[in-house]
């Protein structure tokens, strides 16, 4: 079994490393249809202008990697980090997100460098040399994916595909937490990142998604005061203690968890959620990505929320 370290589901997931359609797809996370405007330049999102449309984009990020793809800009990607697996034409390289080396994205000879870390003091010496960059880090709410999904629409010369994707969004968002029924009591709920219980509490992104939705999230008391960051690590008999009503497992690929592996653990069966069959499996990809298919993931938790009996 592949397990996640807590280093390493920081960087997933807290943001130090770990994204639409055109007129005809409803899918908020598909590839939008190439712009025919291109936009006019130049163009400037905070310190950065572009006298041109960028054509050779150098992406490190798989969140960016989708957010560039769903606003028709895939065309102008010439490669991406090798966790980039969305949509499966990106350029996949050797090029990594977690450990960057200016030297080998400089060999790809980039017009535009788009990150979502700044590891390594990557954007040092991007600026050394010259070889301009955008930074969009891990979102810490919608507004931020919003932002950012704008920012890189303005940048590569697809403002109107990044305005009608954020609409999209919104749109969707709104009305999947609007048609969900009111209970008279909250449910609550455990956000598993792996098997060593590592989970998230609702000052993150994701937990705030689970706000939306009305739930309670188990972990918050673990990590009150903030000191872990919004991941702490739950004690097992804390978890079993706390009878959640639902279980989202985030970790189904890394670490193969599933209904039926969570069932066998010692102490579970008697859980709300086990007993109920109550345990919801993720796509790990999409749970610790902020961007267009965060629309999937509230889904997901809404139709999960629905299926349990008032």
């Amino acid at each position: 079994m592949t397990r996640r370290t807590p280093r390493l589901l920081a960087a997933l997931l807290a943001g130090a490393a770990l994204a639409l359609t055109g007129c005809a797809a409803d899918d908020p996370g598909q590839e939008a249809a190439p712009s025919a405007s291109g936009g006019s330049y130049p163009v400037t999102v905070g310190t950065l202008t572009l006298d041109e449309r960028p054509e050779k984009i150098v992406v490190l990020g798989p969140t960016a990697t989708e957010m560039l793809f769903a606003i028709g800009a895939g065309g102008q990607v010439t490669a991406v980090d090798d966790n980039s697996n969305y949509p499966a034409e990106a350029p996949k390289t050797e090029l990594s997100a977690f450990t960057p080396n200016a030297e080998a994205i400089a060999a790809k000879n980039p017009d535009l460098v788009v990150l979502t870390n700044d590891l390594n003091k990557i954007v040092d010496q991007l600026t050394q040399l010259k070889i301009p960059h955008y930074l969009a880090p891990a979102a810490k709410t919608l507004d931020d994916t919003y932002r950012q999904i704008t920012d890189l629409g303005t940048l590569t010369g697809h403002p109107t595909e990044a305005a009608d994707l954020v609409g999209r969004m919104k749109g969707d968002i709104g009305k999947l937490v609007a048609e969900l029924a009111q209970r008279p009591a909250k449910l609550s709920y455990f956000y598993e990142l792996g098997p060593e219980y590592y989970s998230l509490t609702s000052k993150t992104f994701v937990g705030s998604l689970f706000g939306m939705v009305g739930l309670e999230n188990i972990a918050d008391p673990a990590d009150a005061d903030g000191s872990k960051g919004g991941y702490p690590q739950l004690a097992e008999e804390a978890i079993i203690k706390a009878d959640p009503d639902l279980v989202f497992l985030a970790d189904t690929k890394c670490c193969q968890q599933s209904a039926q592996t969570v069932s066998a653990r010692k102490g579970w069966s008697g859980m709300t959620a086990v007993k109920n069959n109550q345990i919801v499996g993720l796509d790990d990809d999409i749970a610790s990505r902020w961007g267009p298919r965060v629309v999937e993931l509230l889904r997901t938790i809404v139709d999960a929320v629905a299926k349990v009996p008032a």
